[in-house]
């Protein structure tokens, strides 16, 4: 079976994108898996299958680089936004279906035309934080603990994050694990991803987690952030309730696009 396939980057957070809107594609565990193989594939961090939709432009199936079916993915969203801008599937400003529920997607901006854009990604409202100290737990799509530390470029991630991803939260299949840094340029972090198993250059949904629990610890909605694959923009909104109408925002690049033979 030869399977076409795009492959983006969000900040250095890399994926396969599938597009199975006119044809039908199936894919195994082992088959995502090795696709994914950085030695024995194309390598990236997750595969998105592109899937029709009733109501809106698309679904987002998003696979984690062990096989697996994922929770929600920010840097993967804004990623399949821009290839649905790229295809004209769908227009500057538009609304897709994740395992989450639906995202609105804006594509503001083209930075290199024809290969990067600037995209911002609504996320889902966060009702709930859980706090310990200057640690948070919390939902944005995918369960992250947040951890507010000094020196975090200089921290072990790897095996700080794999010690505490299996440890908090077993019941939900495990935490994905943010060291976040706060300086006045706004935040800098790091993550760990489970599903990955290891450190990644950006986390759409972890960034999204840390600027909330700064929010909650320093007052500030709006917060500018750093990671090792580059900048995000993190805003929203405080209820009483909760956090609403939070944006994701940061670039989205085509890195290249090709046929892979899958072998079952």
């Amino acid at each position: 079976m030869n399977l076409p396939f795009y492959k983006f980057h969000g900040n250095g957070n890399d994926f396969i994108l599938v597009d199975s809107l006119s044809q039908s594609v199936k894919l195994t565990d082992s088959q995502i898996m090795r696709v994914c193989h950085r030695r024995f594939g194309v390598g990236a961090d997750g595969l998105i299958l592109i899937l029709p939709s009733v109501e809106h432009a698309f679904t987002m199936k998003y696979f984690n680089s062990d096989g697996l079916e994922g929770t929600m993915c920010g840097n993967g969203g804004r990623c399949v936004a821009a290839y649905a801008f790229m295809r004209r599937y769908a227009t500057g400003t538009f609304s897709f279906d994740a395992i989450d529920g639906i995202h609105q997607a804006v594509v503001e901006r083209e930075i290199k035309p024809g290969f990067e854009w600037f995209v911002s990604l609504q996320m889902q409202d966060v009702m709930h934080v859980d706090r310990d100290g200057d640690d948070f737990f919390l939902d944005t799509g995918s369960p992250h603990l947040v951890k507010f530390v000094n020196n975090v470029r200089s921290l072990d991630v790897y095996a700080l994050g794999k010690q505490i991803r299996y440890k908090k939260r077993p019941d939900i299949g495990g935490v994905n694990v943010n060291f976040v840094e706060v300086s006045p340029e706004g935040l800098f972090v790091r993550t760990y991803e489970r599903g990955v198993e290891d450190e990644t250059l950006s986390c759409g949904t972890g960034v999204t987690a840390s600027a909330i629990a700064a929010g909650i610890k320093f007052g500030e909605n709006s917060w500018k952030i750093e990671t090792p694959g580059g900048p995000f923009l993190v805003d929203f909104k405080v209820e009483e309730w909760g956090r609403t109408q939070i944006w994701l925002r940061g670039p989205a690049e085509l890195i290249c696009k090709g046929e892979v033979e899958l072998i079952s």
